[in-house]
């Protein structure tokens, strides 16, 4: 027989259903577009001074530390478009994305409103994909060792 559902409750799991999409489009296209920038430089920076000019100027003058997050940022978002290794980029983005809350909170606080949506985005996905992390989050674990496949490559002890 037929079951009535109400339509608020449709309404409900319909959003349910589209929301890891929309928040993995959101970090994607936020976090490629970013990286992008940090290389081809089309959105204009505003000029800044002081503790936060100081350290974005540490950043650049270390001459591997932007390409090395911009890039990450460029993968990591084009994983996310794609959806692909989704997992595996938000594990990368969560670093660089603390650091940028974190430069938002002490040294930029007038910014603070993206780094914050971005924030949201990242725990939601990553509680959307919490099956994909819990071995991660096991206390102990044992490394998996795996029998030669053949007798070759074998190392035996003799005694001497």
């Amino acid at each position: 027989m037929f079951k009535l559902v109400p339509a608020g409750e449709k309404i409900m799991s319909s959003i349910q259903s589209k929301l890891p999409t929309v928040a993995r489009y959101l970090l994607g296209l936020a976090f490629f577009v970013f990286g992008l920038n940090g290389f081809l430089h089309f959105i204009p920076q505003p000029p800044m001074s002081g503790p936060p000019a100081n350290f974005i100027g540490a950043l650049v003058a270390s001459g591997y530390l932007i390409p090395l997050l911009k890039g990450t940022e460029v993968l990591a978002g084009a994983l996310l478009l794609a959806n692909r290794y989704v997992p595996l980029s938000l594990a990368l983005l969560a670093p660089v994305l603390v650091n940028i809350v974190a430069f938002h909170v002490f040294l930029e606080p007038a910014a603070l409103a993206l780094p914050l949506v971005l924030l949201a985005a990242e725990l939601y996905l990553a509680r959307s994909y919490r099956d994909a992390f819990a071995p991660m989050l096991h206390a102990q674990n044992t490394p998996h060792v795996s029998p030669p496949a053949s007798g070759r490559g074998r190392v035996t002890a003799t005694a001497s």
